[in-house]
């Protein structure tokens, strides 16, 4: 019992005290009896929490929804199980293969030409592009994968940027290995940051970290530069600046809409009925992701690219950006959510939260002073 007492008074010590939340002028002398009906006329307060705990749409963004299990009685269990032995036994150690041989043959032509052809610059981006572009259909084919795409094909012209909602890594390859884009992406440890400085960036990628500040303004002056080039490959961005599972699309970044060129929308859209091709960073590596993909049956999805659009006359970049999102999200059947996803890396600002205690503080002594 005392250390039920104790414990009771330590959790009464961090509850938040209402009158912190409140000026000494608003805090007056209110009835002591709180019925439940006072509580609920209070209800626009209380509809936003209760809309937060009941329909999270942020936290929805970024989970992953599990298969429905199927090889639930005698008669499909054997079968699922001859599934497990067939893609782990024998596809599996094929796609590895697979993808080594790629390997083998993308780094026995890419080191030569990268540093034999220094004086020849021309030649040298050309095969360089043809590789990377192969090596990413040998990552397709290590899944399996199945992709259809809608659309003229992308095209190297200059005042063009490329934006597409983002799943995974494997956003990248899918779109990579039908046209080399120079992407913007951010900055990763182990072997994934090694392709990135060694071979990506023979296709004019930009790199950036999100928790440096810095890095933002030398970034939208790399993109400035090379979008006016006339020889540099198409960029490509992701504006939503996260993976998000297929279902949503988070606010876009407006970065992608300030460069002042027309901006081309590409909508991919996975099928779910093998994997799911959700990449949720902060519980899995990329390797496992991968391992993932490589001991499913297939890897499916559309691929549509839009038409060009252009800022309007009068139109506000933000404006721009969601326009171009209602777009994407039509055509590859998302559903929009008000969130920024960088609030899945960083916690809101302590202002805000403090804002809302405030405001909720206020709701009820209002209701108070009203009896």
């Amino acid at each position: 019992m005392v250390g039920l007492r104790s414990l009771s008074s330590e959790m009464d010590l961090d509850r938040p005290n209402i009158e912190e939340y409140l000026t000494p002028d608003s805090i007056q002398d209110s009835p002591k009896k709180l019925h439940l009906h006072d509580l609920l006329d209070i209800s626009p307060t209380l509809a936003e929490a209760a809309g937060a705990i009941v329909d999270d749409s942020f936290t929805r963004c970024f989970k992953s929804n599990p298969p429905e299990p199927w090889n639930w009685n005698i008669y499909l269990f054997p079968l699922w199980c001859l599934g497990v032995v067939v893609r782990y036994c024998f596809l599996f150690p094929l796609r590895v293969a697979i993808l080594m041989a790629g390997w083998l043959v993308f780094f026995a032509a890419f080191f030569p030409v990268h540093f034999l052809l220094r004086g020849h610059d021309k030649w040298r981006h050309k095969i360089e592009r043809k590789l990377v572009e192969m090596m990413c259909s040998v990552f397709v084919a290590s899944w399996t994968g199945v992709v259809r795409y809608h659309g003229p094909r992308p095209s190297m012209r200059p005042q063009q940027v490329f934006v597409a909602n983002h799943t995974s890594m494997i956003d990248f390859i899918i779109l990579e290995q039908i046209s080399a884009f120079a992407v913007i992406m951010q900055k990763h440890p182990g072997w994934v940051g090694f392709i990135q400085k060694t071979i990506l960036g023979s296709v004019g990628s930009i790199w950036f970290n999100r928790t440096e500040s810095k890095d933002r303004e030398t970034v939208t002056r790399k993109l400035r530069e090379h979008v006016h080039g006339v020889d540099n490959n198409p960029l490509l961005m992701f504006p939503e600046g996260t993976c998000v599972n297929n279902d949503y699309t988070v606010m876009f970044k407006k970065g992608a809409f300030e460069l002042g060129c027309a901006v081309c929308p590409v909508a991919i859209k996975y099928n779910k009925i093998f994997v799911d091709a959700f990449w949720n960073s902060k519980k899995q590596s990329f390797t496992m992701h991968l391992v993932r993909l490589m001991t499913s049956w297939a890897v499916v999805c559309d691929v549509w690219y839009l038409e060009p659009q252009y800022l309007r006359p009068g139109e506000t970049t933000i404006e721009f950006a969601e326009r171009v999102r209602d777009m994407i999200s039509a055509r590859a059947g998302l559903k929009k959510v008000p969130w920024d996803g960088y609030l899945k890396y960083f916690r809101p600002s302590p202002k805000h939260t403090e804002r809302k205690q405030q405001i909720f503080a206020e709701s009820v002594l209002r209701r108070l002073d009203e009896k």
